[in-house]
């Protein structure tokens, strides 16, 4: 394995420098969440965050996210830094001193920590600039809870030309603090929306005879459906299709006219995304039919998989281990089934996402809250980690220790 080109003590000693901003920039983020497309105050926090720097801001109209752009003294290759910013709608109950102040918003994914670590990462690589052999464009990003937002900001043109990497860290309470994961190939599933209608006819519920009851046809539609799993997606290449939320009726004596089914279905390639798509209308609609009943089935396709480009991810264990030893990294043995946008990146660039472990300090990283969990805390020590990582990544891959 080839030696890096970074100076491995100028990184970790910029991350250990820029800690007490990155962990007070982190805390006045989660203190003021915001959901979706449009976070102000998020947006003026970073921007406040990168004053005075040797940088030039890209907005867009359709969200409030920025691309910030540092250029090096040579005209080499460009890779990108991305770090997400939205929170989520849950009612915090951490006891943090720093707890959110917006009832039903909470950084509960770890969002607030991107951020920090992007902009202290953005001030570190500014401070060294002279040694970057091209350009890093830092996405700040918001909408990724399920807000396609960085399919908009490509589309809004900020990101364009393309750069020739792209890297991301996303932190998890459920590792070891300070390792890095990752793996090449699909890390993350495509996650789509399922949408299940049953129409009978309703009646009252001592003559069901002269009804057709929708319930128990939704029933077998959700068993139904996972048999149809079993026996159409190979195991090597899976898929999960939860109904999570079952709706029907008014009371304990009216059959109602309809039954409505909402779940999610996550795969790990398009071939199995189409064949569970095609395999959930058929069984819904034949199933209903078969009890003289309509079923109306609606598929809102979200995330593509997340495919992390094998070169990019042997840079990041590369990187991992020459700032912070053999146990800075692990190689995951399989994909997660959550989902992330920064999948919109990948399907263009080479790239890849790792995660960072942040469990917090007297906790089992096995048995902590988990990220989307009300209770999630993080240690914040690890930023420092993500810090380094980021600019480490950044300055190898555009000094040609990435073959692309």
């Amino acid at each position: 394995m080839n030696a890096l080109t970074f100076d491995r003590d100028v990184w970790t000693a910029a991350g250990e420098t820029l800690l007490g901003d990155a962990i007070a920039l982190r805390r006045a983020i989660h203190a003021e969440p915001e959901l979706g497309l449009d976070l102000p105050k998020t947006t003026a926090k970073v921007k406040a965050a990168l004053a005075g720097l040797p940088l030039e801001i890209r907005e867009g109209p359709s969200t409030s996210g920025l691309v910030a752009i540092l250029r090096g003294p040579a005209n080499g290759r460009t890779v990108l830094l991305r770090g997400d910013m939205d929170a989520l709608p849950l009612v915090e109950d951490t006891g943090l001193a720093f707890t959110s102040l917006n009832q039903g918003a909470m950084h509960a994914c770890g969002h607030d920590t991107h951020v920090a670590m992007l902009a202290g990462a953005a001030r570190a690589l500014c401070e060294r600039r002279d040694r970057l052999a091209g350009t890093v464009m830092f996405m700040f990003q918001p909408g990724e809870e399920g807000w396609h937002g960085a399919r908009f900001m490509l589309d809004d043109g900020l990101i364009d030309p393309l750069p020739d990497a792209a890297f991301a860290l996303h932190i998890s309470p459920n590792m070891p603090a300070g390792v890095f994961a990752s793996r090449a190939g699909p890390l993350m599933a495509s996650s789509d929306k399922l949408r299940i209608r049953v129409i009978g006819a309703g009646g009252h519920a001592s003559m069901p005879q002269d009804a057709l009851d929708p319930v128990p046809v939704a029933c077998e539609i959700v068993t139904a459906l996972q048999t149809m799993l079993t026996r159409r997606v190979s195991v090597f290449d899976p898929a999960v299709i939860t109904i999570a939320h079952i709706e029907a009726g008014t009371t304990d004596n009216i059959i109602p006219e309809d039954a409505r089914l909402w779940g999610t279905l996550r795969t790990l390639s398009e071939r199995t995304r189409a064949t569970a798509q095609d395999g959930i209308r058929r069984v819904a609609e034949n199933i209903a039919a078969a009890h003289g009943a309509r079923a109306e089935v609606e598929i809102d396709r979200g995330f593509p998989v997340t495919v992390c480009d094998g070169r990019v991810v042997d840079l990041a264990e590369r990187a991992a281990k020459a700032l912070f030893g053999e146990d800075g990294w692990m190689t995951m043995p399989h994909p997660m089934m959550g989902a992330e946008d920064f999948s919109y990146l990948l399907q263009k660039v080479p790239g890849a996402m790792a995660f960072l472990g942040a469990a917090p300090e007297g906790g089992d990283w096995r048995t902590c809250c988990a990220l989307h969990s009300n209770r999630m805390v993080l240690r914040e020590e690890v930023m420092a980690r993500g810090i380094a990582m980021h600019c480490a990544m950044a300055e190898a891959a555009l000094s040609g220790d990435l073959e692309l």
